[in-house]
């Protein structure tokens, strides 16, 4: 019994301890998680990173495609922009933990040459827009 309130000991003080992270370590995490593990499917997608800018309290989603940069991208990408925020906000490669701690994300969409085809600076008030229009749509498909 005694070793049982040990481990549990053990285990609620590190539970403790990674709970106490601030704002800026726990951007610099979603950071490195979403740079080893994410992937966002797409046509012409070819890589994704992300980058913290702390001082800003920002994070920087670059989605880079092998796209041209013409206006029947660009017109095709702004529409379908907010559809892919909302599945990344459903997979948590935006997180809205962070966004209600302040932190931003500013997602771009580009061309191969780097060119910007979509953005989106993505904090509580834009968060609150592709929940609240999620939710309309779920509510419309009821009907």
């Amino acid at each position: 019994m005694k070793k049982i309130t040990q481990i549990a000991f053990v285990f609620a003080f590190a539970l403790f301890l990674v709970s106490c992270k601030n704002t800026k370590q726990k951007i610099q995490e979603h950071v490195s998680n979403y740079n080893n593990s994410s992937s966002i499917k797409g046509s012409g997608i070819t890589s994704t990173s992300a980058k913290a800018f702390l001082n800003d309290n920002k994070i920087e989603i670059r989605i880079e495609t092998n796209l041209e940069e013409n206006d029947a991208n660009k017109l095709a990408y702004k529409e379908s922009f907010p559809d892919l925020l909302k599945e990344m906000i459903k997979n948590d490669q935006i997180s809205p933990s962070l966004i209600a701690e302040g932190v931003k994300f500013d997602v771009y969409f580009l061309a191969y040459n780097n060119a910007i085809l979509a953005q989106e600076l993505v904090d509580q008030e834009e968060l609150a827009v592709l929940e609240g229009t999620a939710n309309a749509g779920k509510e419309t498909a009821k009907l």
